[in-house]
């Protein structure tokens, strides 16, 4: 009796088995290729297409880059050194480099100056983009404006002193009443900040030195890559703060400054860019006093940014109308006024929502200051398109040039776009 009780007791392991490695084809590679290349006959089929393609675009410009020429003075001697052979002439590149990034008219040896305000953009960017920074660096980051512009303009230290004073002075006058009412504080600090720069450009006037200790520059000069960089930038970083007051105007209870911000939103977004370069180049001139000289490149800056501004505005009203009607009474239950409410909790979360479509335009912007060529702006492909192509050395190296800016392009553009989308996995704190 008790053999048979032990016998009909079931074995129990003590130890687990080992595991044993999965099949060959749902692994690795083999797996990968299978569930996105093969996995159905119409996708097996574009793949297929798609690699025959691909090996036939390898197949041309493969031997075209590799063979291409660096060291000679002109497409002639390019193409008496290639001796028939397929390859590209980017000697073009080698020898006009300088004038693809800084024109043909901003001096050679000052060439360090809008460098180094390269280089100074990305520290005082840091603190802005990457939260992790000491919050004192963005004293810098206040400041990098006003000694970009000095060191790429040049002149006297005088007009950035000046301009920087007119935006304390609108900053303070802004603090002391924006606790009455946002828009007083608003419309008062940026009356104090025009009148500080009217004073203080007749001041400059009179006490600027004969010798400045940086020889000043035109904007005449400005050309090529460095002056996309500069439109871009400044457009950029003006149209947002623009376009979040224009998106609250468009909310505001108040119908004159809500129909004043609907027609300028509709106005601007009705009208194609080019046209506004116009205006900014011919009509605008006209409206001035006699005598009067308004800098081209500011003109082009104030119609860019009101350009993105629409744009930006209504991107941000998506995401102020996205938000729960909640978050607003929970400000409002904590007591706090309009400014703070949308300082410390609508307009964080509303900004967070617009991440992609605020990229979006700041990169279409980016690639539109291209624009600005056709009203004789020589800009990156204003250097292509006109001194360049049109010397007797260059006149038919088309490919190698328009690589080459395309190039520059795509590096700024892809940073952007890699850069906000680190942003939006950072601030995805709804998903932890």
């Amino acid at each position: 009796m008790s053999d048979t009780h032990a016998h009909s007791v079931a074995f129990v392991r003590t130890e687990p088995l080992p595991e044993l490695p999965p099949p060959p084809g749902e692994t690795g590679m083999v797996k990968w290729m299978q569930q996105n290349l093969f996995s159905s006959i119409p996708s097996s089929i574009l793949t297929l297409v798609s690699l025959y393609v691909i090996y036939l675009l390898v197949a041309f410009v493969a031997p075209w880059m590799a063979n291409g020429i660096w060291n000679t003075d002109s497409l002639a001697e390019c193409r008496t050194a290639l001796d028939g052979a397929t390859g590209a002439c980017f000697s073009v590149i080698s020898e006009r480099w300088n004038q693809l990034l800084f024109g043909f008219s901003y001096p050679t040896e000052f060439y360090w100056r809008p460098g180094l305000a390269f280089i100074l953009l990305f520290v005082a960017a840091a603190p802005v983009m990457f939260f992790d920074l000491p919050r004192k660096m963005l004293i810098f980051t206040g400041l990098y404006p006003f000694i970009a512009f000095w060191l790429i303009w040049g002149g006297t230290i005088y007009t950035p002193l000046f301009a920087l004073a007119g935006v304390v002075v609108g900053y303070l006058v802004y603090s002391r009443y924006v606790k009455d009412s946002f828009a007083m504080g608003f419309f008062g600090g940026v009356i104090a900040a025009f009148i500080t720069w009217f004073i203080g450009g007749y001041i400059v006037d009179a006490i600027a030195p004969a010798e400045p200790f940086l020889e000043a520059v035109a904007s005449r000069n400005m050309g090529g890559f460095m002056l996309n960089m500069i439109l871009g930038v400044v457009c950029v970083s003006l149209s947002l703060p623009l376009g979040i007051v224009l998106a609250l105007g468009r909310q505001s209870d108040m119908p004159i400054i809500k129909w004043i911000c609907v027609v300028f939103i509709e106005f601007i977004r009705g009208v194609p860019l080019i046209t506004l370069l116009f205006v900014a180049n011919v009509v605008l001139a006209f409206f001035l006093p006699p005598g009067t000289t308004f800098d081209l490149i500011l003109r082009v800056i104030i119609m860019i940014t009101m350009f993105s501004a629409a744009y930006i505005a209504e991107v941000i009203r998506g995401g102020l109308a996205a938000l729960p009607k909640g978050q607003y009474e929970a400000a409002d239950s904590l007591g706090l006024d309009y400014a703070q409410a949308m300082r410390l909790i609508i307009l964080p979360q509303a900004l967070k929502i617009s991440i992609p479509g605020i990229v979006n335009v700041a990169v279409g912007l980016f690639k539109d200051t291209v624009l600005v060529s056709v009203i004789s702006m020589f800009d990156l492909l204003g250097m292509i398109r006109g001194p360049i192509l049109s010397s007797t050395e260059w006149n038919g190296v088309y490919w190698e040039l328009f690589m080459a800016a395309s190039v520059l392009f795509f590096v700024v553009c892809y940073g952007i776009s890699q850069y906000s989308q680190w942003l939006e996995r950072r601030l995805a704190t709804d998903h932890r």
